[in-house]
């Protein structure tokens, strides 16, 4: 089976596919508090279209799908989505990252459609809180998906956990005691500038440096650990501890060296990086296998070595300016 590189020798067999750019929240840090105008139905990848990408790409040797959004289990055909993709021949891992709230009725069909992993947003225990990060969201709906979820024995569930100066920052213990009893694998993300302003992203930032100070202020005695996955954490357990946690830090450490991953957004763009505008229209070449190819290859070869470099290979990035995109249109 071929493989793709890009001009790093990386190579890349994992597609991050966003099958909807809508969403039933209003996360502070995804989207702006006045919402965002939403892509209309005939502008989203279809069923059919999205089956035909990853039949391409499977033959190009991706053979792991992590569906996002937006909200992905919005689309009312998603289980559909996730038993056609897991169907494609050299297709091995489907994941779904979700904010949860409609897990209680879509995770055991998502199950025996073959999905394998999940990832569940969860900045926040608190009540309250999280109404105030989600800008409406009901925290008991979000606990409740993760209980119906951790019945059906999936592969692996993991909380992403995005902090947050000042917002839930003083909540690390929380999720770190979280795994005593739970096994689940928390991870904790760095807040990315991508669609705030430079200056409400440096206030908010948080490093995670924070997570490995919790733990000794609290005499929790942690190792590092190897988890099956395709995520760019460092994961650890707590002695004695059921479940894991990791650290995703985009800003403060090597991110971007082994990236193994192309980002498809829900209007059929290819990313191949997630900071950066560069981006390509793939879909009207969908049809044409040996079109596609070569336009995922041209990707390729102009990728970045990381997001923070890119600016001094200026000659290598297409559009020397930061995406346009908010996070709810790229997928994350």
């Amino acid at each position: 089976m071929e493989k793709l590189y890009d001009q790093y020798d990386r190579v890349h067999d994992y597609v991050r596919l966003s099958i909807t750019d809508r969403c039933n929240l209003r996360c502070v840090y995804c989207m702006p508090k006045e919402g965002l105008p939403f892509f209309p139905t005939d502008k989203v990848l279809s069923q059919d279209e999205i089956v035909q990408m990853i039949e391409n790409f499977a033959e190009m040797g991706i053979s792991k799908v992590r569906i996002t959004g937006g909200e992905p289990l919005l689309r009312t055909d998603v289980v559909d989505i996730v038993r056609r993709i897991k169907a494609v021949k050299g297709i091995d891992d489907v994941s779904i990252t979700t904010n949860g709230l409609f897990l209680t009725k879509k995770a055991k069909a998502l199950k025996e459609a073959g999905l394998d992993r999940l990832n569940i947003s969860l900045d926040t225990f608190q009540a309250q809180r999280y109404k105030e990060i989600t800008r409406g969201g009901n925290i008991e709906q979000v606990l409740d998906g993760i209980n119906a979820a951790a019945e059906l024995n999936f592969n692996k569930i993991k909380l992403n956990v995005v902090l947050i100066k000042g917002q839930n920052d003083d909540e690390v213990l929380d999720f770190l005691k979280y795994t005593q009893y739970h096994d689940v694998n928390v991870r904790f993300i760095e807040f990315m500038p991508i669609g705030n302003s430079e200056k409400t992203w440096k206030k908010e930032y948080v490093g995670l440096q924070n997570v490995f100070k919790t733990c000794e202020q609290n005499g929790l005695e942690y190792s590092p650990i190897e988890l099956k996955g395709n995520g760019p954490s460092d994961n650890y357990q707590i002695k004695g501890f059921k479940g894991s946690f990791g650290l995703i830090h985009p800003i403060s450490s090597k991110f971007c060296e082994n990236c193994n991953r192309l980002r498809i957004t829900a209007d059929g763009y290819v990313k191949a990086c997630l900071y950066w505008n560069e981006e390509i229209d793939i879909r009207k070449a969908i049809p044409d296998k040996k079109e596609f190819q070569r336009l995922i290859q041209k990707l390729l070869d102009r990728k970045p070595l990381n997001h923070e470099m890119a600016m001094d290979e200026s000659d290598r990035v297409i559009d020397k300016a930061p995406t346009w995109r908010h996070m709810s249109q790229i997928g994350g």
